[in-house]
């Protein structure tokens, strides 16, 4: 075999008023023929796709003289840069089929102490910052890097890599002045601020000051009314269990849900939504936990429950901007948590009331009427407490309840 080995290191090559640069140090064993008049060192970047190769040239008397003698070659003038993957090839002039030798090999990183200390495109150099808020501006100031150097500073959001979020800046190598104002869109917690010196594969560093301002994730909440669908994406990597709760009468506690919870960091959605202001999305991370009420505000249409007493009877009406349907039943609310039935259901449609025949016994400030949507999955039961029920023997033609009783009629209380 004509080629018989080929070792590769790495050399840095380091001249007065410029700065050090890495090179590939290939040294090259073959059995020297005749008829071979040279070698050719080729380097290909896996990272870069680029390629370069080198030629050496053996006069015809040395081939002569050394034939069939080991000699040794060496190269060094191939520039690599820092943490590259190369893929290098060693092929005899004029080339003969199989008879090459091929090697990858790592040129080292920017963790070698050498490397680190020399070579330019290692001096990430230093980032501080001042924010804006008023103004959504961050400046930020760099220090420790090569002054002679142009750096580069963005905004980015750091998902499995630091993606663009749009802001870059230029610190020209020339200009004393070492800082530069960045303007944001949003202040999310997954965004960082990254500086590197313009250089080829030169080493990044990043500042992500704002990690714990996660409350901001909690607001990207959108209903779409067509679907009954309410979704939540997050804008930034998250670790968090996503479920629905509804509030109790004295908002001091949102109640889960059951079958709600959703553990993702990835868009969350529910189908078949009722639109209640006490219906709430809550969110919990190791941070601790937040809760967002999206229907709060009046925004989207939301029904409401009234009760009439009727004879022995209590007419139930429900109202909605929507068509809806419910069910109704009389419950015994033994604890804040829970209400036992205390009969059977009652289905009712928007404008349709439902009468539901009350017995003596059954008045009292625990007999509660609740009602529920039961066209959606997740829906917000209301009740009525402490039932009127004195009217015995009287009865209305138009069976609807005389104005002078409307004063009787209860608000509406959410669950508990």
């Amino acid at each position: 075999m004509v080629l018989k080995s080929m070792k590769i290191s790495t050399v840095m090559k380091c001249v007065q008023g410029s700065p050090c640069s890495l090179h590939l140090n290939i040294k090259g064993t073959l059995s020297l023929d005749e008829n071979v008049r040279g070698l050719e060192i080729c380097s290909f970047s896996l990272d870069t796709q680029q390629s370069q190769c080198i030629n050496v040239r053996f006069t015809r008397k040395k081939s002569k003289m050394l034939n069939g003698k080991k000699v040794q070659v060496q190269f060094n003038c191939i520039e690599v840069n820092v943490a590259q993957h190369i893929y290098v090839t060693m092929k005899t002039v004029p080339h003969y089929c199989e008879v090459k030798l091929s090697q990858q090999y790592y040129v080292e990183d920017c963790r070698n102490s050498d490397v680190g200390k020399y070579i330019p495109a290692c001096s990430a150099g230093k980032l501080a910052y001042n924010l804006d808020r008023a103004r959504k501006m961050v400046t930020v100031n760099v220090s420790n890097f090569p002054r002679d150097q142009d750096y580069n500073v963005r905004l980015c959001h750091k998902w499995f890599t630091c993606e663009d979020a749009g802001a870059f800046a230029v610190i020209k190598g020339k200009e004393s002045f070492k800082s530069v104002s960045l303007k944001y869109s949003q202040l999310l917690p997954c965004l960082c601020i990254e500086g590197w010196l313009a250089l080829p594969d030169a080493r990044r560093v990043q500042l992500c000051p704002f990690e714990n301002d996660t409350q901001v994730l909690w607001d990207n909440i959108v209903y779409n009314p067509s679907t009954q669908t309410l979704a939540w994406e997050p804008a930034c990597p998250v670790l968090v269990m996503v479920n629905l709760c509804r509030f109790t009468k004295s908002n001091d506690h949102c109640e889960d849900i059951e079958k709600s919870f959703k553990n993702s960091s990835e868009k969350v959605k529910y189908s078949r939504v009722d639109t209640h202001p006490r219906l709430c999305m809550k969110f919990t991370t190791k941070r601790g936990s937040w809760i967002k009420c999206p229907f709060a505000h009046g925004e989207f249409p939301a029904w409401k429950m009234r009760t009439a007493a009727v004879a022995e009877q209590i007419q139930v009406f429900f109202t909605s901007q929507t068509k809806a349907q419910f069910s109704v039943l009389v419950c015994n609310r033994t604890q804040m948590a829970s209400c036992e039935s205390l009969g059977m259901h009652h289905s009712v449609s928007v404008g349709d009331p439902v009468s539901i025949t009350m017995s003596q016994e059954m008045c009292g400030s625990t007999i509660c009427i609740q009602g529920w949507r039961t066209d959606v999955d997740y829906s917000v039961p209301l009740q009525i407490c402490d039932t009127f029920c004195g009217f015995h023997g009287q009865s209305y033609s138009d069976g609807n309840p005389p104005k002078a009783m409307t004063h009787r009629m209860k608000n509406v209380e959410s669950l508990h």
